[in-house]
């Protein structure tokens, strides 16, 4: 399944009920086309699977076939507006795959510098979640009905059926322009972190308000992590060519799970190409910052200590991978 298709699975699974991976691409979920089952509320006969390269759905109940870009059609029209735009980006055009060609509008951002909902502080739950993690919650926002309070800033949710409280991450540019968000889930929601960018245009990165471009720039895996990092940027997605800001210092840090084959596969890539990338010594056992800020470890002295590039960076890698 390539990174598109499993992007947009991710972001409908938050609207299909029962939703769960089974194993690599197949997921299962009652069919939100036929409703699965009125008599049993657990059983669940749709399911997304990957036949020739192409994702596919299905439900053994009410005999739906559809590929994934007509169900998202089906489902949630803005998320399909967006998967055909990427998918037609990524050049998946013509006979073996189709995609309806997408209608180009651009429209100039409106930008804000504010975000009208109760800081995370003000809110007990939320506040709490985030001081056990040693977040300060007054970096972040509270929305209770995130569906919602997205669309009053973006059209993007078709229904609000499945809201959900989140928190509130903001994203700003180097003027501290409001540029997107990402609402993180407080429940088990199936979906994480939902990232909204208000200028599509704009780079998925949190922290580019607060960096000194002159200073080694730390760039980690999320928003939360940065929070301990002197200088640092998260990447909100993977399609931010970090080389394109002509930032003359950077050090990748990602996470420590030598068992992630896209986390080896991302670090073999970035050591070829010469980067400075973060090898975790194998004293460190936590797979995030977070976690390694929560287990009393000194995260700057330990990416300080554990720089490298080159040859070197080769060596520590290949130890590394395998542990």
């Amino acid at each position: 399944m390539d990174l598109v298709d499993s992007k947009y699975i991710s972001l409908v699974s938050s609207r299909l009920q029962k939703f769960k991976k089974v194993k690599t691409d197949l997921y299962n979920f009652r069919c939100p086309i036929c409703g699965d089952s009125q008599k049993n509320k657990n059983k669940t006969r749709g399911y997304f699977y990957v036949v020739k390269n192409n994702t596919n759905f299905k439900c053994h109940n009410c005999g739906a076939s559809l590929s994934l870009n007509n169900f998202l059609k089906k489902i949630d029209t803005t998320l399909y507006k967006q998967y055909t735009l990427e998918k037609f980006k990524e050049g998946h055009t013509g006979k073996n795959f189709v995609v309806d060609t997408p209608k180009l509008e651009f429209k100039k951002p409106v930008f804000r510098k504010s975000i009208n909902l109760p800081k995370a502080s003000e809110i007990p739950g939320a506040c709490e979640y985030l001081e056990k993690r040693k977040l300060d919650p007054n970096k972040f926002y509270y929305a209770p009905k995130f569906k919602k309070w997205t669309n009053s800033q973006k059209q993007t949710f078709d229904t609000f059926k499945y809201d959900e409280n989140r928190i509130i991450i903001p994203l700003y540019d180097e003027t501290k322009n409001l540029i997107g968000f990402q609402g993180r889930a407080l429940d088990n929601s199936p979906t994480k972190y939902i990232t909204i960018m208000l200028d599509d245009e704009a780079p998925k990165l949190y922290g580019l308000d607060t960096i000194d471009t002159k200073q080694s720039i730390y760039i980690v895996e999320g928003p939360f992590d940065s929070t301990f990092v002197e200088n640092s940027v998260a990447m909100c997605g993977s399609d931010v060519d970090i080389r394109s800001f002509g930032w003359g210092d950077y050090i990748w840090v990602l996470d420590n799970e030598p068992r992630n084959r896209e986390i080896v596969n991302r670090i073999s890539k970035l050591v070829d190409r010469g980067d400075k990338v973060v090898i975790w010594p194998s004293s460190i056992r936590e797979k995030d910052i977070n976690d390694m800020v929560l287990s009393g470890h000194d995260v700057m002295n330990v990416l300080k200590l554990n720089t490298y590039s080159g040859l070197e960076a080769k060596v520590k890698f290949n130890t590394w991978k395998k542990i």
